[in-house]
C-alpha cells in the first residue's frame, strides 16, 4: 500500500483533513477528496458509494452510507391516561400491583387462558351448532349425592329411572316418623346398604334427600329403624326386594319346547333347562305356545306372577312377528283400531315395520293383552299368518343379547323395576 493510500486509511487519523488518493488494492472504493471515518465515504461502501469532500460525523452521511438524512428528534413517551376516581392512595391504580409498571405485567392464568381461548376457531358460537367449540369433559370424583340405587351391580340390565304416569301432587304434609318406625328393628341405612342399593354413606344423603319411602311414607331422618320382614321400602320409586328367598329368572325359550314344568308326553318342556339350587319351586309367568320362541319369566314369587298376568295390570308384552311380503299399507292402522276375532274384538297398542326383505317382512308389536295365540290369531284375521314369532320383552324386561335356550337371574334393579311396574 502506498503512503496516500495510507494516510486515506480510516485507521490513520492523519488523514481525515486531506484528500484521499486510489489505493492500490480498493481502487473503485474511493475517487476524489478525504475518505475519512467522519467526513468521507460510507464506511462499508463499494465503488458507487464514494463521496467527495468531507466533514465530521453529524454533518457527513450516515455511518453505514445513504444520503444525507436530517436529524430527528425522540419523542416523548405518551403517558397512559389515569382516572382520578380510579387511582388508588398512593397514585397506583386501583387493582393493579403497586411495584413496576403495571402494564407490563403479564396476564394472569385464567386471564391468559381466556385470550387463548378467544382466539380459537368457533370461540362464541352457541354450543351444538356446526363449528362451535365442544365442550370439555368434566373430571373429578362424582357427586354421590346423586347416585342412583344399585349403581354398582354387576350384572344384569340398566333400565335408568322408574317411569311413573305424571299426577299432580299437592304440597307434601309433614308425616311423623314414628309412624314408620320400629324400636325393635334395624336402621333403614343398614337394611338398604345390605339389599346392594349404596354403600351406608350413599344410602345416608338419599335419606337425607327425601329420596326413599318406607311403607309409602317419605323418610328423610336417619335414625328410623324398620323391620326388613314387613317394611317395603322405595327408593325414587323403585321398589327394594329384602327377601332373598326370592328367586326372579329369564328364560329364552326355544322353538319346540312347551311352556310347562312337567310334560307327561315326554316333549322337552322348562324343567329341562332350570337348574334350581334354591330347592324353591319355580313356576313360569304366562305361557308360550311350543313354535313360539323368546322371553319366558321364572319365579317363586307368587303376588308378582298374579299381578304380570292380571288383565287390570295392562302388562306390555312385545313381539317380532315375521310374515311374508309384500305388506300392504293400511294393515297397522287395522290391527290398532281393533280386529273382530271369535272371543271379541282384539287390536294392538303400537305397530312398527323393522325389515323388509324380498318375500319377508319383520314387524314388532306390542300388546297387553293375554289371551291364548293373540298374535297369530290377529295376523291370521287381516291374511297374514305368521311365520315366526319371537316375544322379546315383558313389561320393563328384555332379552337383549341373551342365547336362546339359556336362563338367567335378574339384577336387583331389574328385580325393582318389575316389581314397581305392577305397584308392588
Amino acid at each position: 500500500m502506498t503512503q496516500a493510500g495510507r494516510q486515506g486509511s480510516p485507521r490513520n487519523s492523519s488523514g481525515r483533513n486531506s484528500a484521499g488518493q486510489n489505493s492500490a488494492q480498493g481502487s473503485g472504493r474511493g475517487a476524489q477528496g478525504g475518505a475519512g471515518r467522519s467526513g468521507g465515504a460510507d464506511y462499508k461502501g463499494g465503488s458507487a458509494r464514494g463521496a467527495q469532500g468531507a466533514g465530521s460525523r453529524s454533518g457527513g452521511a450516515g455511518f453505514k452510507g445513504g444520503a444525507d438524512r436530517p436529524f430527528k428528534r425522540p419523542k416523548p413517551r405518551e403517558e397512559a391516561f389515569i382516572d382520578p376516581d380510579l387511582q388508588g392512595p398512593d397514585g397506583v391504580p386501583a387493582g393493579k400491583p403497586a411495584s413496576g409498571d403495571w402494564k407490563s405485567k403479564a396476564p394472569s392464568g385464567k386471564e391468559a387462558a381466556r385470550k387463548a381461548a378467544a382466539r380459537k376457531p368457533g370461540f362464541g358460537k352457541t354450543p351444538g351448532t356446526p363449528g362451535a367449540l365442544k365442550p370439555k369433559p368434566r373430571t373429578g370424583a362424582p357427586k354421590t349425592a346423586g347416585a342412583r340405587a344399585f349403581g354398582s351391580e354387576r350384572f344384569g340390565q340398566n333400565l335408568g329411572p322408574v317411569r311413573k304416569p305424571a299426577r299432580k301432587r299437592g304440597p307434601r304434609a309433614e308425616v311423623p316418623q314414628s309412624e314408620v318406625h320400629d324400636q325393635d328393628g334395624i336402621r333403614l341405612q343398614k337394611v338398604m346398604a345390605s339389599a346392594g342399593v349404596a354403600s351406608r354413606r350413599v344410602c345416608e344423603e338419599m335419606i337425607a334427600e327425601g329420596r326413599v319411602e318406607v311403607d309409602g311414607q317419605v323418610v328423610t331422618e336417619l335414625g328410623v329403624r324398620v323391620d326388613p320382614k314387613t317394611a317395603v321400602i322405595h327408593v325414587d320409586g323403585l321398589r327394594i326386594q329384602l327377601d332373598e328367598n326370592m328367586v326372579y329368572m329369564v328364560f329364552n325359550k326355544p322353538k319346540g319346547v312347551v311352556s310347562t314344568m312337567e310334560d307327561p308326553d315326554g316333549r322337552p318342556c322348562i324343567s329341562d333347562f332350570v337348574r334350581n339350587s334354591h330347592g324353591e319351586r319355580l313356576f313360569h309367568v304366562g305361557r308360550l305356545d311350543v313354535a313360539t320362541e323368546g322371553l319366558l319369566l321364572l319365579t317363586n314369587d307368587g303376588e308378582l306372577a298374579n299381578r304380570l298376568t292380571h288383565p287390570s295390570y295392562e302388562v306390555p308384552k312385545t313381539y317380532l312377528v315375521q310374515v311374508r311380503g309384500p305388506f300392504p299399507q293400511g294393515i297397522g292402522a287395522e290391527l290398532k283400531a281393533g280386529v273382530e276375532l271369535e272371543d271379541g274384538i282384539a287390536s294392538v297398542d303400537s305397530f312398527k315395520l323393522v325389515d323388509s326383505t324380498p318375500g319377508h317382512v319383520l314387524i314388532e308389536v306390542v300388546l297387553h293383552s293375554g289371551k291364548n295365540r293373540i298374535v297369530r290369531r290377529l295376523f291370521d284375521a287381516v291374511g297374514f299368518p305368521v311365520l315366526r314369532l319371537v316375544r322379546v320383552k315383558v313389561g320393563p324386561i328384555g332379552l337383549g343379547d341373551q342365547r336362546q335356550g339359556s336362563i338367567r337371574n335378574l339384577g336387583r334393579q331389574e328385580v325393582g323395576h318389575l316389581l314397581a311396574s305392577v305397584g308392588l
